[in-house]
């Protein structure tokens, strides 16, 4: 093992000893050098995840989160130096973390978070005109191979918990002590300009778009929704992603075949 994997394991496992290689300039203590490095590496790390998700750390009090990302920093350290990006995995970690295993909703909260965080920093692009929209879906015979195309920032998650008011009640828009957490919704996360919205949908909404964003055609989506829920109202589907400026190109046929904004 070289010293430079010797150093960065024993950045993160406090169990392991500072590396014997490693020497001052000043001739002071290496260990005790080396401990404040490690301890500030992984204040910074916690602190970047508690910024991520901060309504996690909400539901569970600081003390416990800060000791349950420590253990997430030390077992799965960042891979680039962006830490915007950081706790990409931190759902996947909390849904197998003993501890919180009684908050079943939890993983999902953080996927919520961290979908908020992937739809901030999405690339920007303009929706489509209204009137290219109304040509691809007036004309019968392109129908069956339209395909819509959604902004970047598109995000859904879908729980069988009530993530999203969870997540309201946080942010000062509903009253925690309402909140029944065994009720499942359905989260659609996008941005507008530089702001990042949440709000929920039905779950059939939350399929088609899904859909949608795995390049499937118009009435195919359609059909997985209608799958997921025989209620489910196009028109109204349409509507929200339209309002909310979400449809960014129509293609037709191959999916290469674009018609932009």
């Amino acid at each position: 093992m070289n010293t430079q994997t010797q150093f960065a394991r024993a950045l993160l496992d406090p169990e392991l000893a500072c590396p014997a290689q490693l020497v001052t300039w000043n001739g002071s203590d290496p260990a005790t050098r080396f401990a404040v490095y490690r301890n500030n590496v992984t204040v910074s790390l916690i602190d970047a995840l508690a910024d991520t998700f901060p309504v996690v750390q909400a539901l569970v009090g600081e003390e416990f989160f800060r000791a349950m990302a420590r253990v997430f920093a030390q077992t799965r350290p960042p891979l680039s130096r962006v830490l915007a990006f950081y706790g990409t995995s931190f759902a996947d970690f909390v849904a197998t973390f003993a501890p919180a295993a009684d908050l079943a909703y939890l993983p999902d909260v953080a996927r919520l978070e961290m979908a908020r965080v992937l739809a901030y920093h999405a690339a920007d692009v303009q929706a489509t005109a209204p009137d290219t929209l109304q040509q691809a879906l007036a004309d019968p015979r392109r129908l069956l191979s339209v395909r819509l195309v959604l902004h970047p920032s598109v995000q859904v998650v879908d729980s069988a918990f009530a993530i999203y008011s969870l997540w309201a009640a946080h942010q000062g828009e509903l009253c925690i002590s309402g909140v029944d957490p065994q009720v499942a919704q359905t989260v659609l996360i996008y941005r507008e300009g530089l702001e990042t919205l949440t709000r929920p949908v039905t779950m059939a909404t939350g399929t088609f778009v899904q859909a949608l964003q795995h390049a499937r055609p118009l009435m195919e989506a359609v059909q997985v929704a209608v799958s997921a829920d025989s209620h489910f109202d196009l028109t109204s589907a349409l509507a929200l992603l339209i309002r909310c400026n979400l449809i960014t190109y129509v293609t037709s046929g191959d999916p290469d075949h674009v018609h932009p904004h």
